[in-house]
């Protein structure tokens, strides 16, 4: 089992305060707005393991930094970063599949505080079981199809299971970016409000659920992502792989000859 002195300081990512059994994890890049690349991919996986092996954590509490929750906007530059042959795929397919089956096993009531645009790796938020959005958030995919990327490391399981197959698909394919309030009528996010009301909002929440016996918050979590983890268990994988054969692809069609 964890303890939070042996994993607080470990991660460049993630900063981690916990009080009376409420974990905060606030994700940023050099003290600022995420950014998304291979050093958070790397380091989530093992975090959300120390997360969910500690019994002192009894509700976790994710949000980003300043006015932002993830970024960049805009589309992946290359393709070269990313793997450019099934040998240099493996490591980033393994750490997809367990940074979201690690998160999905933290046994303990998770709030997600979505600050800003979440504008990459945004499943990570909704994955949570309270979804808490500033009220100028914008929600978009801009790192997979139209940086001709497969979108096959959740995303194609969560969009479609919370906001419905016809308006995933299209967000997907398309690039849309979604207002606070589309999010809010879709059914991805529980509450809008002012970014300053946020983490207010959220540590109300959190007190509320400690109310309930530990056992009872932890079975219900259980429960009540059984569903998403059956969704994951079929399709994560394999979307992987595919989003890696079409990296292996690109590349070597645009590799010097």
């Amino acid at each position: 089992m964890a303890e939070l002195e042996s994993y607080a300081e470990k991660y460049q990512s993630i900063r981690m305060e916990r009080t009376d059994g409420v974990l905060q994890l606030t994700f940023h890049t050099d003290g600022g707005p995420l950014r998304w690349n291979r050093a958070p991919h790397r380091e989530w996986a093992e975090a959300f393991h120390d997360v969910g092996t500690d019994p002192e954590n009894q509700v976790v509490i994710i949000t980003g930094t300043g006015d932002e929750f993830s970024g960049p906007e805009g589309t992946i530059e290359s393709h070269q970063t990313l793997g450019q042959t099934p040998g240099d795929w493996d490591p980033i397919m393994s750490e997809a599949l367990r940074f979201t089956t690690n998160l999905l096993s933290i046994e303990v009531p998770m709030i997600s505080v979505i600050n800003g645009p979440a504008l990459r790796h945004s499943e990570v938020a909704l994955l949570c079981d309270m979804v808490l959005a500033a009220d100028d958030a914008v929600f978009q995919d801009s790192g997979h199809f139209h940086s001709s990327l497969v979108p096959g490391d959740g995303m194609h399981v969560v969009y479609p299971l919370l906001m419905g197959m016809n308006r995933g698909r299209y967000f997907l394919f398309t690039g849309q970016r979604l207002s606070a309030k589309e999010a809010l009528d879709f059914g991805l996010v529980n509450e809008v409000l002012p970014r300053a009301k946020l983490l207010p909002r959220a540590w109300e929440l959190a007190k509320r659920l400690l109310e309930q016996p530990p056992m009872v918050r932890r079975y219900t979590r259980l429960l009540l992502t059984h569903h998403i983890k059956k969704q994951m268990l079929d399709l994560l994988g394999y979307g992987l792989a595919l989003e890696g054969l079409a990296v292996a692809e690109q590349w070597s069609k645009d590799r010097p000859r």
